[in-house]
């Protein structure tokens, strides 16, 4: 009875070690002949402005349906923040920021790739209020409504470390309305949060880009910045110069630019910039 017990766990160690080897070649062989579904053996880490989240994931998915052995890994926070990891050594591969001065930081350390910088895109700033405002006796129509007095809270961006705040501050200085509107305002760690105050009804109104009013349905613009009254907003993009995969790194930002990419932005909003550094 032992024996046959014996033989009987023999046996089925020896199935499960043949299924183990027979599962093993096949699934390798699939991959070769299939490599779409290969083993990612490349890793990108890509810094960027909260304000991409929604299309940066919808397009990683197309990226690597062309470059299957490409994983891509996110970190998605407000510029300043993403400019003071890289310059603390944070292992980044690209960095797209939503104002030109934060990589012109980097650059200027020469913490940048040589010649792999470019303005990738462009954008707009938006007053939005939230899609169902419980104070039926407020109405906003244009940036000067938000200095009344039945207009008590502002979300903004933190204006040293999101642009979106920046350039918020830019609009009301140039309506001659800011001190009236920052002493009522609620600061936002990046835009994204901005948004959020406004869609929940936590806020009276926030000052945001078009492309992030464009993912909320819990939001409504109700007046557009005009150009002359802020900085162009430029999303630039380049490679990190500690990257570990500066030619991936580099193939990923080509695949940014071109028109298939560029299409899936504009879905969302953004607008493509044609020149490029």
């Amino acid at each position: 009875m032992k024996n046959r017990n014996r033989i009987l766990s023999f046996l089925s160690i020896s199935i499960v070690s043949l299924l183990l080897v027979v599962g093993g070649d096949l699934l390798n062989n699939i991959q070769l002949e299939n490599p779409s579904i290969a083993t990612p053996s490349t890793k990108l880490t890509v810094s960027a402005a909260a304000s991409l989240k929604n299309v940066m994931e919808e397009i990683e998915p197309i990226y690597q349906q062309e470059h299957p052995e490409t994983e891509i890994i996110y970190n998605f926070a407000s510029s300043g923040s993403l400019q003071r990891q890289i310059e603390q050594g944070a292992p980044v591969d690209v960095f797209i920021c939503a104002a030109t001065d934060k990589m012109d930081a980097l650059e200027k350390q020469g913490l940048l790739l040589t010649e792999t910088r470019r303005d990738l895109l462009k954008n707009q700033m938006v007053l939005v209020t939230p899609a169902s405002n419980s104070k039926s006796n407020l109405k906003l129509d244009n940036f000067e409504d938000l200095t009344t007095k039945k207009t008590t809270a502002i979300a903004l961006g933190e204006p040293k470390s999101v642009p979106a705040g920046k350039y918020a501050q830019e609009v009301l200085n140039s309506f001659k309305i800011a001190d009236q509107v920052n002493s009522k305002a609620v600061y936002g760690k990046d835009v994204r949060q901005v948004l959020n105050y406004v869609a929940t009804g936590n806020v009276d109104a926030g000052i945001v880009y078009r492309t992030d009013a464009k993912v909320s349905d819990n939001v409504q613009i109700v007046a557009t910045a005009p150009e002359n009254t802020h900085s162009p907003v430029i999303y630039p993009i380049g490679v990190i110069k500690d990257s570990d995969q500066p030619e991936a790194a580099t193939e990923l930002i080509e695949f940014l630019t071109s028109p298939e990419a560029q299409a899936v932005f504009e879905e969302y909003g953004f607008v493509s910039v044609t020149s490029n550094q």
